[in-house]
């Protein structure tokens, strides 16, 4: 009886020289076509917020009246990405909050703590500073004033 013979091409073992060396194996790559998306979302989480949201506004915005914000408290107004806090003298200050570390809109406040959903850094609202890592960077300040018994904050403020 004869020797079953080759298939077509290199009769020499995978990784014998002047073979191709070894190849992968379907179950390899499938494994690796299926964590690709998965590295994406990984990434996506880390990126710049996506959203387009604005690091602060770009104009002056209206956002609420004077008395919205007591001596001591602060206040988050989500849909401009802006905190905006009085200080115990009567003081107002406004800080973007769009979180320094990673770029994601801020939206929880406790108090005068602003916590990023992201990956948990915190902030002071009232001075902009990091409280928690992992962010290193204090938040950037808004100009803001009271106009009209309003509260206005952005550019030309």
């Amino acid at each position: 009886m004869s020797a079953p013979s080759e298939p077509s091409g290199s009769s020499a073992p995978a990784g014998a020289a002047g073979s191709p060396g070894p190849s992968a194996s379907r179950r390899t790559v499938l494994r690796g076509a299926a964590l690709v998306p998965v590295a994406g979302l990984g990434l996506a989480a880390c990126s710049g917020g996506g959203g387009g949201a604005a690091s602060a506004p770009t104009a002056p915005v209206d956002l609420g009246a004077e008395g919205e914000v007591a001596p001591g408290h602060a206040k988050l107004y989500r849909d401009s990405n802006v905190v905006v806090a009085r200080e115990a003298g009567g003081a107002l200050k406004a800080y973007s909050t769009i979180c320094t570390h990673a770029g994601c809109p801020i939206n929880k406040l406790q108090g005068t703590l602003l916590i990023c959903p992201c990956h948990g850094s915190e902030f002071d609202a009232v001075t902009g500073k990091v409280r928690r890592a992992p962010a290193t960077e204090p938040l950037t300040e808004v100009p803001v004033k009271v106009k009209d018994g309003r509260i206005v904050a952005g550019p030309a403020a």
